[in-house]
């Protein structure tokens, strides 16, 4: 399906300068079926794995390099019993695979909203809404390809398609990478069943703190959160749990030392005096609403500090489509191989059938409402899709797709969206509903937008069929989309949303931003406390988004993420004086933590799937541990017990058990 563009004769001198792996001229056998079905079953895995992970903690990690070594490793044990893999056909499975991840973002940055105000949607719609989303994100950033891939290719290094190049490069090299992989995606799974469906051991530790009031401490040692703070390094993972000292160390203590002498309630509650509460109802009754005015106000400096970067790459894409259009008045010429993008009309009536699709049909956006209110929506769709399509795709390009502001892009969204709507008198369910959906379209047309940039700077790089790329990234995401919003409703149904298991951040805190503005009925104190929280954190040099996700997150998820971070720490302080090594060795616990995550995530999809066919949460083997050391301190006994002595021991050589094979060498 290459397009034959009309173009001015000579290619750009940038993509002149650079040779791919795989020359233009060679022709390799890569969209396969074998190699789509791999990207297909790796993605919806990784996809469902990445929704349990957003859901726990309000992040997902980005799936390109893992997928990149297990598509090796699949097609070469495939290739054993035909036709050997090659490199492109290996891009091939890995950029099908990568799109989940995007999908999952948008879906459980917004959807569980839904679920909070009672709506309980159908599978059908929230489908839909990632399709939209999806559909846009990748249209609207396949015209950019050749300004930002291409043209700008020794300025924009796309940290994880650079990466994820190199690992396909390298595959006919000896490595233990993709090994790596599947140890830790079988140990993930087992460590989950042994703590979520035996429960042999408690899945949390908690310790109370004397002498500061209902402060406490505490771990979920956890396989995908240490792996998690593995990943992200020792500096961000720190700066999670300054903002998780902040709270509960420091707010919570206050709070209940300067609340806990009256007896009559402060507000928000209006029941219960503080003196009652326990540590975690003050948690759940004041610091969530500092921790989500600190999440919302972050998110809005990243946006904010991303301005300059938004300008420009909002000039610079237009002036590309321009130069485009220009060059479409030259003699026509059949572009080479490597450089055929999917033709502009299949792009222009795949944005007009998404939008048609929002305008007309009443159920896809919201719960219903005239067609005045679809067609505003959709507008406000469409323009802010285009505009955080187009950012998006550029700032990872400089920091990657982890560090991707798509919540902030999204509380913007959403903040302008819920304004119009209040302005025009569309205040009810049906009206919070509506807002919320555009911003899931656009979330998910945001994450898609900036993993699809990394996909196409792989192809890049390696010399794979850009429009290929293209086709089976639009698979990835149409096959990983229902499997995603399917994890949503199961783990829904079993846990709900927010819970003490899966506390649906990211969505709480959509909710939140859409309830202040369209009901009014925010405690504003708390929210704009936490917002100056982010404010300080931002003007001493901290990223803000970090610091207030620890804040607004329970302490206890955010030990273990900082526990990955000394880890990912020591492993590379032992190798700093060789780069290449210490590269390699980061490398390897990335690869093996990205399987812990995974295993995790499926085990605990696998896990709320009984509970729905029995009826019930898996009860466990009724282990109960004895306690051992009792002691009196003050008006409180404390003891330890037996049981999370054990669950700490099984964390602890779980956490030597990444170190060891971070540290060795190739087989």
């Amino acid at each position: 399906m290459p397009t034959m563009e009309a173009t001015s004769g000579k290619p750009d001198d940038k993509q002149a300068e650079f040779k791919p792996y795989v020359s233009a001229e060679t022709v390799y056998r890569d969209f396969t079926l074998r190699a789509v079905l791999t990207g297909v079953v790796f993605g919806i895995l990784f996809g469902m794995a990445n929704a349990y992970l957003g859901l726990r903690v309000g992040l997902t990690v980005s799936s390109s390099i893992p997928l990149a070594v297990m598509s090796v490793a699949a097609l070469g044990v495939l290739g054993k019993l035909g036709r050997k893999a090659n490199i492109l056909e290996c891009n091939i499975a890995q950029t099908t695979g990568s799109a989940s991840s995007s999908v999952a973002s948008g879906a459980i940055f917004t959807l569980p909203a839904l679920f909070m105000w009672g709506l309980d949607p159908s599978l059908g719609q929230m489908t839909v809404l990632a399709l939209c989303g999806a559909a846009l994100g990748a249209l609207f950033m396949i015209p950019l390809r050749r300004f930002l891939i291409v043209q700008e290719h020794q300025t924009l290094p796309y940290p994880e398609g650079t990466a994820a190049a190199q690992v396909l490069i390298a595959a006919d090299k000896v490595s233990g990478g993709a090994k790596n992989v599947f140890y830790g995606l079988g140990l993930g799974a087992a460590y989950q069943a042994v703590i979520g469906f035996l429960k042999i051991w408690p899945k949390e530790v908690f310790f109370r703190i004397p002498v500061l009031p209902k402060a406490g401490i505490g771990i979920e040692p956890t396989p995908a959160l240490l792996s998690v703070g593995y990943i992200i390094g020792f500096r961000l993972s720190a700066i999670m749990l300054a903002g998780g000292i902040v709270s509960w160390l420091g707010l919570i203590p206050l709070i209940a030392y300067f609340g806990g002498s009256s007896d009559l309630p402060l507000a928000p509650v209006r029941d219960v005096p503080i003196s009652l509460l326990d540590t975690e109802a003050i948690w759940k009754s004041y610091i969530r609403y500092i921790g989500a005015g600190a999440v919302a106000i972050a998110g809005i400096i990243t946006v904010g500090r991303s301005m300059p970067t938004i300008v420009a790459s909002f000039r610079g894409s237009v002036r590309g489509l321009a130069r485009r259009g220009a060059a479409a008045a030259g003699p026509a010429t059949v572009r080479p191989r490597t450089d055929q993008d999917l033709p502009m009309k299949v792009i222009g009536l795949g944005i007009a059938a998404v939008v048609l699709t929002i305008v007309l049909s009443p159920f896809v956006l919201g719960t219903g409402g005239s067609m005045l209110l679809r067609v505003i929506a959709a507008l406000c769709v469409v323009v802010f899709a285009f505009l955080f399509v187009t950012v998006s795709s550029r700032i990872v390009g400089l920091i990657g797709v982890s560090s991707n502001p798509t919540s902030g892009m999204t509380i913007v969204t959403l903040l302008f969206t819920a304004g119009l709507f209040y302005v025009l008198g569309w205040t009810d369910t049906a009206g919070k509903a509506m807002v919320l959906t555009v911003g899931t379209v656009v979330c998910t047309a945001a994450s898609i937008g900036g993993e699809i940039s990394q996909d196409l700077k792989s192809g890049y790089i390696v010399g794979a069929t850009p429009w290929k790329q293209q086709v089976s990234e639009m698979i990835g995401w149409a096959t990983s989309a229902f499997f995603v919003v399917l994890v949503l409703s199961v783990l829904d149904n079993t846990y709900g949303f927010p819970s003490k298991d899966l506390p649906a951040p990211q969505a709480t805190l959509m909710k939140t931003v859409i309830d202040g503005v369209l009901a009014a009925d925010l405690p504003w104190g708390l929210v704009l406390t936490g917002g100056s929280f982010a404010l300080v954190a931002w003007m001493c040099g901290l990223p803000p988004l970090p610091f207030a996700i620890g804040l607004y997150l329970p302490i206890t998820a955010m030990t273990p993420v900082f526990l990955g971070g000394v880890l990912r720490w020591a492993v590379e302080e032992r190798y700093k004086g060789d780069a290449a090594l210490k590269q390699t060795r980061k490398e390897n616990g990335i690869l093996f933590g990205s399987g812990l995550i995974a295993g995790e995530g499926l085990m605990g999809v696998i896990i709320a799937g009984y509970a729905i066919a029995v009826g019930s949460k898996p009860a466990g083997l009724g282990i109960i541990w004895p306690d051992f050391a009792p002691m009196t301190i003050g008006s409180e006994t404390w003891a330890i017990d037996g049981g999370q002595i054990v669950s700490m021991t099984a964390f602890c050589l779980l956490g030597w058990l990444l170190a060891k094979l971070a540290m060795r060498k190739p087989d």
